[in-house]
């Protein structure tokens, strides 16, 4: 079955008020934290793979997502970047449409009507995109969470949590507009995207991947796995003796933490603390030390 861009395998499941639960590829999947938190729910409901785009390069610069190729006396294997669909059936709670969505160079209309019509065809009731980026924050508090809902269901539901309310206007993606029209057709839209240190790069950020576990335990009772628990705490751990070594990032972090500290008391402002100039600067030089990567 063909619908939009996207080709599904036989048999298609029939499913009622499930939850759609998408990652975004390159754009705000820094760490990767995203694709472990689809990985882990792949794994936890033994997820299916529906389908995916039967022609990727239509929408795919292959220069830019490189296809990856096993070779061994001759070419074994070549895997090509692609947007694939899993499906997952939860006992007694909604179903999950589990999106691991690459970002396209082109034909993004279609690519963005496709999804829609993925959503309309699995009856979705909510669409919840996960994601992170890079922030001003220490590793020394609590990962902060900044998102946003469309619709009814998803403006509750962020009221019930401690994320921030998302005030911005610039650049961004073109698959915003996949929150947008799937709130303009009655399906709960929720983005939830957690912030990272600038200084700290890991390949899989266990700290964030908690983060927004927790976040959807709270509110659609997804179990967070206890291994993951420890696994972020030796994470952080590291990162804290890394930061002990490296002087430029140890003379900013009492900044960060005060500029953290403001934040949460002025979350609801629209105005809130930021650095000066010469700490910014020097915050963005250590960018390029990688004092997290394991």
């Amino acid at each position: 079955m063909k619908i939009g861009g996207f080709e599904l395998h036989d048999p298609v499941p029939e499913c009622n008020e499930s939850y759609a639960i998408a990652t975004l590829r390159p754009w705000i999947d820094v760490n990767s934290i995203g694709s472990l938190v689809l990985k882990e729910l792949k794994s936890r409901y033994d997820a299916v793979e529906l389908g995916k785009l039967y022609k990727p390069g239509h929408f795919y610069d292959f220069t830019r997502y490189r296809p990856t190729i096993d070779l061994e006396e001759g070419i074994r294997d070549i895997s090509i970047p692609n947007s694939t669909i899993h499906y997952a059936r939860r006992e007694q709670e909604s179903d999950l449409l589990l999106l691991r969505l690459l970002e396209p160079h082109a034909h993004a209309e279609f690519y963005i009507a496709s999804v829609l019509k993925l959503l309309k065809r699995f009856k979705v009731k909510k669409y919840i995109l996960l994601g992170s980026m890079y922030d001003m924050v220490p590793h020394t508090r609590p990962l902060l969470v900044s998102g946003y809902g469309m619709g009814t269901g998803a403006v509750e539901e962020l009221k019930r949590t401690a994320v921030l309310p998302i005030t911005y206007r610039g650049p961004s993606t073109i698959l915003n507009l996949i929150a947008k029209e799937s709130a303009e057709l009655g399906i709960d839209a929720i983005v939830f995207i957690v912030s990272l240190p600038q200084y700290v790069v890991i390949e899989e950020d266990f700290m964030g991947k908690v983060r927004l576990m927790e976040l959807l335990n709270s509110l659609y009772n997804i179990p967070v796995d206890k291994k993951d628990f420890e696994k972020a705490l030796e994470q952080r751990t590291s990162i804290a003796e890394r930061v002990e070594r490296t002087p430029e990032v140890k003379m900013v972090l009492p900044q960060l933490e005060n500029v953290y500290d403001m934040r949460i008391r002025t979350m609801k402002t629209k105005e809130g603390p930021q650095l000066t100039p010469e700490i910014e600067e020097m915050l963005w030089k250590t960018m390029g030390k990688d004092i997290g990567k394991a």
